[in-house]
Formats: structure tokens, sequence, C-alpha cells
């Protein structure tokens, strides 16, 4: 009988881990193409939001602090869409299961860096928003009606 799990992804985060069911040449390959912009859940992000509205924005500003993925120059607003698994969603819940020390303090830096970009942006007048891989993925419509009503849009 398989055990019931209640998270939105249907992963067990209270299994043990596991050894690596890939050789270290092919995990490295696979790692490689892992690219940190134009994701597929963030290029239908931004698809849908140019359909959604007229405003104008940018993508992958690099001359503001933490190089958002959308940004609202005229209304100060940044947007930044994070993936689940690099971003650390829920990390408490899932970091045993990493491999090693490595990837542990990747994740950690990661979200230190999310906090204190989030805070200097927030400092220098910018509205900052954040929205999760997992979020996009469930219902993106919903979402950008959940961010008009916010008055982003």
């Amino acid at each position: 009988m398989r055990k019931k799990i209640k998270n939105y992804s249907g992963r067990n985060f209270k299994k043990d881990r596991s050894n690596d069911k890939i050789s270290k040449k092919k995990r490295s390959s696979l790692m490689t193409k892992i690219r940190s912009k134009n994701t597929k859940f963030e290029e239908e992000f931004i698809n849908l939001l140019r359909k959604f509205t007229r405003k104008k924005f940018k993508t992958h500003v690099t001359d503001i602090k933490g190089k958002p993925d959308i940004v609202f120059n005229k209304a100060k607003i940044c947007v930044f869409l994070d993936s689940d698994f690099w971003h650390g969603w829920q990390y408490p819940r899932w970091k045993h299961l990493l491999k090693n020390d490595f990837w542990r303090d990747k994740i950690e830096r990661n979200r230190d860096r999310d906090k204190k970009t989030t805070l200097f942006l927030r400092r220098q007048g910018w509205k900052v928003f954040r929205i999760w891989e997992h979020q996009i993925k469930a219902d993106v419509n919903q979402l950008m009606i959940n961010i008009s009503s916010k008055e982003i849009l």
C-alpha cells in the first residue's frame, strides 16, 4: 500500500536518501545543462505576463542588485521567479535528502542571498515580489489574477 503524502508535489520528504542511480559523469553532464535564466517556467510566465499587461517591463536586468527576472521600472517593482530546488522552497523538510554538504551549503547561501537582496531593494524603495516555481506550474492564470489584485499590473 502506498503511503499518503500531503504536499503539493507528491514528494515524500520523510524518506531516507538513497544512492544516486546515475554515474558521476552522467550526473555532471545533466547538471551542466541547468541554466539560471530563461528556464521553461520563467519563459511561460513572462510570455503570459506580456499578454496580461500593457505595462512595459524588462527581463533579467543586470544593473539592479540580484538581477531580477522582471522589472517594472516606472513602478519600481522587481519580480523574482525562484526555482523550488535552487532557492530552497520548504528546504528544512528535505535538506536531509541531499547527498553532501556542498548542496546544503549552496542552497543555504542562495536563501541567505535572496533575503539580503530583498531587504536591500526594499530599503531602496523597490517593491519586491518572489514567485515560486510551483506557484507558476500549479495555476499560472490564477497567479496572474492574484498579481493584478496587488496592483502590480
